[in-house]
């Protein structure tokens, strides 16, 4: 009797071997390589972060706007619009690498400004707008001349506000001596007032002081124009060497200008300004009206320069307000305002919380339920990945900047994500949870290989989201970039 014989099913496909990814695999297996990486990351990123790499609130760029201001005494908006802006947009609409105009009529006043595209060569363009703007013949006979310039940003740290019931003189000459305070520190280099008139000298004569002694106002403004000027006069060589000569007659103060002589005599009789005249030191008239708290104010605002940071400029600043309070008369008080350094502390601040959670969140998930060995060392990469990222940022010319804070926030949810995958999966490795358990260095190659790939892919698909933003033109554009 033959016995039936039982059919078995087909064998399966079989498992493919695996292939350990060759970086992960040699990097492991050599510990001196992987060690030495890691030394570079950690001291040459500190070495990088605290010498070179520029901190700033915004990203400096160049901005592709040129100004076009033209000055139009006693014309109204309406007026400047039709005299002044419709001439310079018909000018200069036609110009290569003109991307967009834009106009603005107020009082006295006409700006323009042009947009420059991405592509244009921005010195070429400059030139050809301001040819075409030398060409107008048709502004009207009392427009002054036009200025034409290609705009700048400037980086502004804070605003220190001096304020006060005082006169507008006082808080002004407080203001001044408080501007040169500030440029004496070495941490310090612009520093711009705001929120105050220009200073003007008024000369006013009556009309019964012209008619007696037979003068216009253009003769006394003749006069003025000559006698107050500081030129260049040549130079006379002479056997010790050559000296420069020069006319300084420059006069600054109302008081410098009473004893100006109007009219002289052949007897020898002169008629000084300051007889006919009342001068004075006085401010443009203009509708500039500044306030804090309900009191006159004068901003004295301060920028950074070249590698300044924000902090160290804000520390200068609230170093010398300390020192400033107790000398001030009584009546005037400071204070600081648009403090820039604030948002960029706060936001690195915020980095840095953000980093010391995500780092116990690692070591403490891991520690909790696989192991504080690997926990340690999967905590240990996040912050050596941005170090290392550091000395990449110089070559990039990347600051540390609002934004790019912001990039390092978005990244660092990634990093500790991927962290904690990795190191996941290699505890399973070494465990032997899906087969047989593997020692320390198969277990890494092995976890690390095999999750790579979805890894690679999760931080391409977060930089594929964003990289649209490289493509955005103007100045927009130039902040993401």
């Amino acid at each position: 009797m033959t016995t039936p014989q039982i059919p078995r099913p087909a064998p399966g496909p079989e498992t493919p071997p695996f292939r350990p990814h060759r970086t992960i695999d040699w990097m492991a297996r050599n510990s001196v390589a992987a060690n030495l990486c890691m030394f570079v990351f950690i001291v040459g990123g500190l070495i990088i972060l605290l010498t070179q790499v520029r901190q700033e609130v915004f990203p400096a760029f160049e901005v592709d706007m040129v100004q076009i201001t033209v000055p139009y005494p006693g014309a109204s908006p309406e007026e400047v619009e039709k005299g002044i802006l419709l001439a310079v947009e018909e000018a200069v609409e036609g110009i290569e690498g003109v991307d967009e105009v834009r106009s603005t009529a107020r009082e006295g006043m006409g700006t323009v400004s042009v947009e420059l595209r991405f592509d244009a060569d921005k010195n070429k363009a400059v030139a050809d707008i301001k040819n075409a703007v030398d060409r107008i013949t048709s502004f009207p006979v009392d427009a002054e001349e036009p200025t034409v310039s290609m705009m700048t940003t400037r980086r502004e740290v804070l605003s220190l506000v001096l304020y006060g019931e005082q006169s507008e003189r006082v808080l002004r000459d407080l203001a001044e001596a408080v501007r040169e305070d500030l440029l004496r520190d070495d941490r310090i280099t612009q520093v711009e007032l705001e929120g105050v008139r220009p200073p003007e000298i008024s000369i006013e004569v009556p009309q019964e002081r012209l008619r007696a002694y037979d003068l216009t106002i253009e003769e006394i403004a003749r006069q003025v124009r000559r006698s107050a000027v500081e030129l260049p006069g040549g130079g006379v060589k002479t056997p010790g060497g050559e000296i420069l000569l020069r006319t300084d007659e420059r006069r600054d103060l109302a008081r410098e200008f009473e004893n100006l002589p109007v009219i002289s005599t052949p007897a020898g009789v002169q008629v000084l300004l300051g007889d006919i005249a009342r001068i004075e030191d006085t401010f443009e008239e203009q509708d500039i009206a500044s306030y804090y708290n309900g009191k006159p104010a004068v901003m004295i605002n301060v920028f950074r320069i070249g590698d300044q940071t924000p902090l160290e400029v804000a520390a200068a600043v609230r170093e010398y307000r300390q020192e400033l309070d107790p000398a001030l008369p009584p009546g005037i008080q400071t204070d600081i305002w648009r403090d820039r350094s604030e948002i960029f502390n706060d936001r690195i601040s915020l980095l840095r919380r953000n980093a010391i959670y995500g780092l116990f969140l690692v070591l403490g998930i891991l520690g909790l339920f696989l192991e504080v060995r690997l926990a340690f060392w999967v905590t240990l990469g996040i912050p050596i990945s941005f170090l290392g990222s550091f000395l990449f940022l110089p070559a990039m010319d990347v600051s540390i900047n609002m934004i790019s804070l912001f990039a390092f926030i978005i990244t660092l949810g990634m990093v500790v994500d991927d962290a904690i995958v990795v190191g996941e999966n290699i505890y399973v490795h070494r465990q032997g949870i899906r087969g047989d358990p593997e020692s320390f260095i198969e277990a890494a190659v092995r976890g690390a290989g095999e999750v790579v790939t979805p890894v690679t892919f999760s931080i391409l698909t977060s930089i594929t989201a964003f990289a649209p933003m490289f493509f955005v033109q103007g100045t927009w554009g130039k902040i993401f970039r």
